[in-house]
């Protein structure tokens, strides 16, 4: 009976020591998609956020709420290195169980719970030499076991810092977005902000295709991190109401429209980025694993596209209104949109509008000071004009 459950054990060991070597070295090391049916990394990260945002749920105040969500990227990546650990110290005492041949100072009786400690002290190689392997083949796998500790320390030295570098790159172009588009960021106000920078009526073809060129770029990257490292999908950006599926988005709609017919603007650019963009709207939903189902909300019904149109052509922007161009743009819509809603609705993100019906300041505009100062400047000179004017 023992000798069955020694071979039960070693087996079982062997069996964990893999899934969490094969798990580890395609996260890390083969940063690529992996079509397996089950994997170690997106169990955990999506095992862990179904509570967390269950408890989000329950908190009212939205600033409150983000915070609260915006912990769980960083806190899961921990929560990852750890299952690794915690797998394979167990996965090596099951080994060193099943292949016996260890003794203990003082002559106590080895039970599993002290070849646990003995494989913990191994892998972080403390060396307290309290358990002894005696056999050639306990030894071996002892050393393999050290080694295998600074090989994962190795890990947690170099991925954490390949994470957070692919997550500033990210960040660094949503926030260029703010004073483009706003915040949140609409497909409205970024058009319309870069027609008020040309000369002439409408856009300007140059300044656009350079932006749009700029986010296939970025769409392409986001894909490719993101991928490579899902953890990613998780990490929110510094401001609530900015996020990658925010800006994301706002493209898929600009170019929407733009390929939809905006009077005087060459729909080139905007072909590949939306094509991009909406390859990395596809391919995150599958990663964050979002489930589709028909019951999506309407981001703009007729009356909100009416007042799309006509704050367009107060801009000098005119959009085809012709009934092929209403199905057209409905066409685009749909090829992103039930992505996106569901991806939003999983991670408890906010899609941004079409436009912004209320006027709201820019992040940038927003210091915490501005009250003050201004009050302060309308006592000495008797007025002073808001941020936004200035420019």
């Amino acid at each position: 009976m023992h000798s069955h459950f020694s071979i039960v054990a070693t087996v079982g060991g062997i069996a964990i020591i893999w899934v969490v070597l094969l798990d580890a070295f395609e996260t890390v090391v083969l940063p690529r998609r992996i079509l397996r049916n089950f994997r170690l990394t997106a169990y955990v990260y999506r095992r862990t956020w179904i509570p967390w945002r269950r408890v989000a749920g329950w908190i009212k105040k939205p600033s409150r709420q983000q915070n609260f969500l915006g912990y769980f990227g960083p806190l899961s990546l921990i929560l990852l290195l750890g299952v690794w650990a915690v797998s394979l110290i167990i996965g090596f005492a099951l080994i060193q169980y099943g292949i016996g041949a260890h003794e203990q100072l003082g002559n106590e009786p080895i039970t599993f719970g002290r070849l646990l400690y003995q494989s913990g002290e191994t892998f972080f190689t403390l060396g307290y030499g309290d358990i002894v392997p005696t056999s050639a083949t306990a030894r071996a796998l002892s050393v393999f076991q050290a080694g295998m500790g600074f090989a994962f320390l190795g890990v947690v030295i170099g991925y954490i810092p390949i994470v957070y570098s692919s997550f500033s790159r990210r960040e660094i172009q949503i926030s260029m977005l703010d004073a483009r588009a706003g915040s949140p960021p609409t497909a409205l106000e970024l058009l319309v902000r870069l027609a008020g920078r040309s000369e002439n009526p409408g856009v300007d073809q140059s300044v656009l295709d350079d932006v749009l060129r700029d986010w296939e770029r970025w769409s392409a990257e986001l894909l490719e991190s993101q991928i490579s490292y899902p953890v990613l999908a998780f990490f929110r950006s510094q401001h609530s109401n900015q996020s990658w599926l925010a800006a994301l988005t706002t493209m898929l709609d600009v170019t929407s429209l733009i390929l939809t017919g905006i009077e005087g603007v060459n729909p080139g650019q905007a072909k590949l980025t939306f094509a991009m963009a909406r390859h990395a709207a596809v391919d995150l939903a599958q990663v964050v694993n979002a489930r589709y189902r028909p019951d999506i909300q309407d981001r703009l019904p007729e009356a909100e596209l009416d007042g799309l149109r006509q704050a367009l052509e107060a801009a000098g922007l005119h959009l085809k209104k012709d009934e092929a161009a209403r199905e057209k743009l409905s066409r685009l819509r749909s090829m992103y949109e039930p992505y996106v809603y569901w991806t939003a609705r999983l991670l408890m993100m906010r899609l941004p509008p079409w436009r912004n019906l209320e006027k709201s300041r820019d992040d940038w505009q927003a210091g915490p000071w501005d009250r003050l100062i201004q009050a302060r400047s309308l006592e000495k000179v008797g007025g002073v004009r808001p941020i936004e004017d200035h420019f």
